[in-house]
C-alpha cells in the first residue's frame, strides 16, 4: 500500500513539447550558439574546395578498363562512369569536417554545392594518396574537436556551470569518436561483406538481411542517441556516459523513443525546405541560417530532455528504494 502511495506521488516524466520549448527558447536567447554550423556551411558553400577529381581519374580509368573486360554492358558501364565522374567533380573533402556521431551539423556537406553567388569556387586538387590520408586524419580530428566544443557550448547554456569542463569534454569527445570509428570498422566491414555474399547468393536473402538490420538499427539508435550527453552535462567519461544513456533509455521507454523520432523528423523534414533554393542564389543563405538555428535548438532540446529525464529517473529510483523496506515489513 505504501509502495502504491509512493508511486502515486511520483512526478510525471519530462514531456517532448516542454523540452522542445525550453531548447528553442534557450537558443533564441543565445543566438551566437548557432555560429559553428553557420560558419561551417558558409565555408563549404562560399569557400574553396578540396577536390579529389584529378587524383581519382587514373583509378576511374583502371576501373573502366577492368569493367569492360569483365563483360559489363556498355550502357551500364557508361552510367556507372558518369555517376562516379559527377560525384568526384562535386565532392569537397572539407565536408569531412562534419563528423559523426559528434560534430557540427552541416547542410552543405550533403549538398556538395559547385556554385555560389560568386560563381564557381576555387578548386584545390589533392595530388597524392599521402596528402589524401593526411588530410583525412587532420580534418577528422578537427571535426571531432569542433564538435566537442559545439556540444559543450550548447550544454553550458543548459547547465551554466560547465564552462570549466570544456577541455575535459573535448578530450572525451575525441576518445568517444575514435572508439565509435573503431566500432564502425569492426562491425561495418563484416556486415558489408555478409550482405555482399547474401546478395550474390540470392537477392531476396540480401533484402531480408537489410530489413533485419533496419529494424535492429531502429532499436539501437535510441540509446546511442543519448550515449554522449553525460560527457557534457554530467562531466562523465566515455564509459559512464554510455552506461548512463543506456540506463536512461531503458527506464524512459517509450517516451525517449518518441522523442528521438520527433528530433529526426523535424531535422530531416526541414532539411528539404532549406535545400529548395538554388546554390547560386543568396536565398541559400536563408536555408543555412534556418538550418543552423533549428539544429542547434534541437541539440539544446535533446540536452534538456536528457537532463530532466535523468533527474526524474533519479527521483523515481530514490522513492522506490525508500518504499521497499516498508513493503517488505
Amino acid at each position: 500500500m505504501n509502495l502504491k502511495n509512493g508511486m502515486e506521488t511520483l512526478p510525471p516524466p519530462p514531456g517532448i513539447i516542454g523540452s522542445l520549448r525550453t531548447g528553442f527558447d534557450t537558443v533564441a536567447a543565445h543566438i551566437p550558439a548557432i555560429l559553428p554550423p553557420l560558419v561551417l556551411d558558409l565555408l563549404l558553400w562560399l569557400g574553396p574546395h578540396l577536390s579529389l577529381n584529378q587524383l581519382m581519374q587514373p583509378v576511374l580509368a583502371e576501373f573502366q578498363s577492368f569493367a569492360s573486360t569483365a563483360g559489363i554492358s556498355a550502357s551500364d558501364l557508361k552510367n556507372a562512369m558518369d555517376m562516379y565522374t559527377q560525384f568526384f567533380q562535386q565532392f569537397n573533402l572539407l565536408g569531412i569536417l562534419r563528423t559523426f556521431p559528434i560534430g557540427v551539423p552541416s547542410l552543405m556537406s550533403g549538398e556538395m554545392p559547385t556554385r555560389s553567388p560568386f560563381g564557381a569556387p576555387a578548386i584545390w586538387q589533392v595530388d597524392s594518396l599521402g596528402h589524401l590520408f593526411g588530410l583525412l586524419i587532420l580534418l577528422t580530428i578537427c571535426g571531432w574537436i569542433f564538435g566537442g566544443l559545439y556540444f559543450q557550448w550548447v550544454a553550458s547554456l543548459i547547465v551554466p556551470d560547465l564552462s570549466a569542463a570544456t577541455g575535459r569534454a573535448v578530450l572525451q569527445t575525441v576518445l568517444y569518436s575514435f572508439l565509435w570509428l573503431l566500432l564502425a570498422w569492426m562491425i561495418g566491414v563484416p556486415v558489408a561483406l555478409l550482405l555482399y555474399i547474401l546478395f550474390a547468393i540470392n537477392s531476396l536473402l540480401g533484402e531480408g538481411a537489410l530489413l533485419i538490420l533496419g529494424f535492429l538499427s531502429m532499436w539501437l539508435i535510441v540509446p546511442f542517441f543519448f550515449s554522449s550527453f553525460g560527457i557534457y552535462l554530467r562531466k562523465q567519461n566515455v564509459l559512464l556516459s554510455f552506461l548512463s544513456g543506456l540506463q536512461m533509455t531503458r527506464f524512459a521507454l517509450p517516451g525517449s523513443s518518441l522523442f528521438v523520432l520527433t528530433m529526426l523528423v523535424i531535422g530531416a523534414g526541414l532539411n528539404f525546405l532549406w535545400t529548395v533554393p538554388d546554390n547560386a542564389s543568396w536565398l541559400t543563405l536563408v536555408g543555412i541560417l534556418g538550418h543552423a538555428f533549428i539544429m542547434t535548438a534541437l541539440l539544446a532540446s535533446s540536452l534538456v530532455y536528457y537532463r530532466d529525464t535523468t533527474a526524474w529517473l533519479q527521483t523515481v529510483l530514490e522513492r522506490l528504494r525508500a518504499t521497499t523496506p516498508t513493503t517488505q515489513a
